[in-house]
């Protein structure tokens, strides 16, 4: 894992190849759409999107992304989540294949609507 400290995702997202450069971008504004109240942040080294708490957290590996939407992200969504590598609160995505966009999408909304009925509680 890169330890080097980066102040936004811009910073870590311009640290990487073009290609990667253009999956993390891609990711970025996926995430955004899917929870544009949430903030943008670096946490643990890593971009994160929070709303109050930590939503999900993304980085470039070298043979994955990794996409860490906590444990509860990985639960819910486990059958679709089958075909990847999966541990506790991770998920990898393999380089050589597409991201599952729309089932991201959906993993940041899950997310987001945990988030909200927690605050109203």
């Amino acid at each position: 894992m890169d330890t080097k400290q980066y102040k936004n995702i811009d910073e870590y997202i311009a640290n990487y190849p073009k290609d990667i450069q253009d999956i993390l971008e891609k990711l970025r504004q996926v995430i955004k759409k899917a929870a544009p109240q949430a903030q943008e942040a670096i946490s643990y080294g890593m971009p994160a999107f929070k709303l109050d708490s930590v939503l999900v957290y993304f980085a470039a590996q070298k043979s994955h992304i990794g996409f860490y939407p906590t444990s509860s992200g990985i639960n819910v969504f486990k059958k679709e989540l089958s075909i990847y590598d999966t541990s506790k609160g991770t998920v990898r995505f393999p380089l050589d294949q597409p991201l599952p966009f729309k089932l991201i999408e959906k993993i940041v909304h899950f997310r987001v609507n945990e988030v909200l009925d927690k605050l109203k509680k």
